[in-house]
Parts: C-alpha cells; sequence; structure tokens
C-alpha cells in the first residue's frame, strides 16, 4: 500500500510540476507579446509626434506661401489700380487738350 501510495505522491508531483513549467511558459510567452505591443505602441506614438511635426512644418510654410502671394496679387491689383488711374487722367487731358 505504501508502495503505491508513494507512485501516486510522485506521479501527482510530476504532473503538477509539469503543469507549472506549462505555466511559466505561458507566462513567459505572454509576457514578450505585451512587450512586443508596448514597442509598437511607443514606435507608433513616435511615428505620430514625427508626422504631427511636419504637418505643422508644412502648414507654417503653406502659410508663407499663401501670404506671399496674397502680397504679390494685392501688389498687381494696386498696379493695375493706378495704370487705370493713369488712363484716366490721359484720357481726360486728351479733351481738355482737343477743346482748346
Amino acid at each position: 500500500m505504501k508502495l503505491t501510495r508513494s507512485i501516486i505522491i510522485a506521479f501527482f508531483a510530476v504532473f503538477v510540476a509539469s503543469c507549472n513549467k506549462e505555466k511559466a511558459a505561458i507566462d513567459t510567452k505572454t509576457e514578450s507579446t505585451k512587450d512586443a505591443i508596448d514597442k509598437t505602441k511607443d514606435a507608433v506614438d513616435a511615428s505620430a509626434r514625427n508626422a504631427k511635426k511636419e504637418a505643422d512644418a508644412n502648414a507654417a510654410t503653406d502659410k508663407a506661401n499663401i501670404e506671399a502671394k496674397k502680397l504679390s496679387v494685392q501688389a498687381q491689383l494696386e498696379a493695375d489700380k493706378r495704370k487705370v488711374e493713369a488712363d484716366a487722367a490721359a484720357a481726360k487731358a486728351t479733351i481738355d487738350a482737343d477743346k482748346k
């Protein structure tokens, strides 16, 4: 009876040890997967920060280009306005010269 009992206890001990090894392997795999996910999340965060910085820089450049174009168009419109005024003054002077 003692031998049978000892064999059962030994079998149970081996079974428990085997289960613990399997659980430890599962825990190790879980931790390594979680670490890989965390590293991927960190990489995504860094990429997003860089993309935001680049977008901000591009936005600043775009704003500067828009402002420069606006100023250029305004200057051209002002030149056109002065030309119209000069043409009107010349036309008036021509009329005045013809009357004399």
